[in-house]
C-alpha cells in the first residue's frame, strides 16, 4: 500500500457540493523533556509565520498536530491531485523551512532531515463515511489469503 497517495474523503453524510480532499495521517515521537517546549513552539500564535505560510503554499489546504503522551499525531488535508513527494520537495526549499526542523529537532526523537522523511505515515484502518455507505472496494488477493 503506497500511503503517500493518502486516503479519499468526502462529506460526512454524502453532502452536496462538497469538494473531495485527500487526507493523512503521520505520526513522531516527541521527547518527554522538552515536550511542553514543542508545544509552545506550535501555538499557532508563537510559530514562526513563514511555517504555515510555507505549508499552504506547497498545497496542504489544513494541518493539525496532536499530542497523546509523548507521540505527535499530524493530520494533513490536501486536494485530490496531491503529490505527496513533489509537494514535501518544494515545501524543504521554502524561507526558513530548513531553519525550522532543525530547531524543532531536538524536540523530536526523530533525528535531522525534512518533514517528510521524520514523521511516519499511518495506515487507515477504518472509515464511518465508508462503513455507513458500504464503498467496499474489490478484496485484493492479500486479503483473501486472510479468510477476509
Amino acid at each position: 500500500m503506497n500511503l503517500k497517495k493518502g486516503y479519499l474523503t468526502a462529506a460526512a453524510g454524502g453532502e452536496v457540493g462538497v469538494v473531495p480532499t485527500r487526507r493523512f495521517c503521520q505520526t513522531i515521537e516527541l521527547n518527554p523533556d522538552t515536550l511542553d517546549q514543542y508545544k509552545y513552539w506550535h501555538d499557532s500564535c508563537n510559530i514562526w509565520p513563514e511555517i504555515p505560510a510555507g505549508i499552504r503554499r506547497a498545497g496542504i489546504l489544513d494541518m493539525e498536530i496532536y499530542v497523546s503522551g509523548t507521540t505527535g499525531i499530524m493530520i494533513l488535508t490536501t486536494p485530490v491531485d496531491f503529490d505527496w513527494d513533489e509537494a514535501f520537495g518544494a515545501l524543504a526549499g521554502m524561507e526558513r523551512q530548513a531553519e525550522w526542523e532543525a530547531f524543532v529537532a531536538p524536540f523530536q526523537l526523530a533525528g535531522t532531515g525534512r518533514s517528510d522523511e521524520k514523521w511516519r505515515l499511518c495506515e487507515r484502518i477504518f472509515s464511518l463515511t465508508e462503513a455507513l455507505s458500504r464503498h467496499c472496494e474489490e478484496r485484493s488477493d492479500e486479503d483473501a489469503t486472510l479468510n477476509l
